[in-house]
């Protein structure tokens, strides 16, 4: 039986660095659709030739294209005790098709770190990435000692466009729209935990790490 961890909620909400350090603490590979996609491309499979065909084109890649290069990865041997999702399901769909061709035996636990529009787009526009080594700064969170200058190597710091607040308010209205229903699809099979994603981030870890070992009836 394998444990699947699956981590929702909106951009800013923390889900890319807490679904690496729950990974590292549960000792489960950290399955990212985008290291797929990059892994296929960059191998020449069979499936990544079908998905680079779409893209090509400028459509989007089929749902079946995505579960097919996501199975091929948790069928290994380092997945078979479980693995943490990032990045998918991003949709109903994706959700619905994800669950049925799991093994009727995996354990499935949807994590939802919940964060208001305030703090999604006060964390985002404050972001500085650093533009020589992809190094991180906040304006309010983790400054630079000097302004425009990243602590780490001395490249310069600047803020990405996606990173805008109209850009930000963009992206969290796709979310709504997209995303957001899997939190009450999960709800509804008693496979939800809710945790406060606008906490300290070392309390929302340790909740996370709570919500991943519960038994079922303690997360239902």
């Amino acid at each position: 039986m394998a444990t699947v961890l699956i981590l929702l909620g909106p951009p800013g909400a923390g889900k890319g660095t807490q679904a690496s350090r729950l990974a590292a603490e549960r000792s489960l590979p950290h399955v990212s659709t985008g290291d797929l996609f990059r892994e296929n491309l960059s191998q020449g499979t069979d499936v990544g030739k079908r998905a680079q065909e779409f893209m090509d084109a400028g459509k989007l890649v089929p749902d079946e294209i995505v579960l097919e290069m996501l199975f091929d990865r948790v069928a290994r041997p380092d997945c078979a005790r479980g693995y943490v999702l990032d990045g998918f399901p991003r949709t109903l769909p994706q959700a619905e098709a994800l669950q049925a061709r799991l093994p009727a035996d995996d354990e499935v636990r949807a994590i939802s770190l919940e964060v208001d529009d305030e703090v999604v787009v006060r964390r985002l526009s404050g972001r500085l990435t650093c533009s020589k080594g992809g190094h991180m700064h906040h304006v309010d969170f983790s400054p630079p000692k000097v302004a425009g200058v990243c602590d780490t190597c001395g490249g310069e710091l600047v803020r990405r466009k996606d990173d805008a607040p109209e850009v930000i308010q963009e992206r969290l209205a796709v979310y709504r729209e997209q995303t957001a229903p899997l939190i009450g699809y999960y709800e509804g099979l008693g496979l939800l935990h809710r945790i406060d994603g606008a906490q300290e981030p070392d309390r929302v870890f340790a909740e996370l790490v709570d919500a991943a070992t519960a038994t079922r009836r303690e997360t239902a």
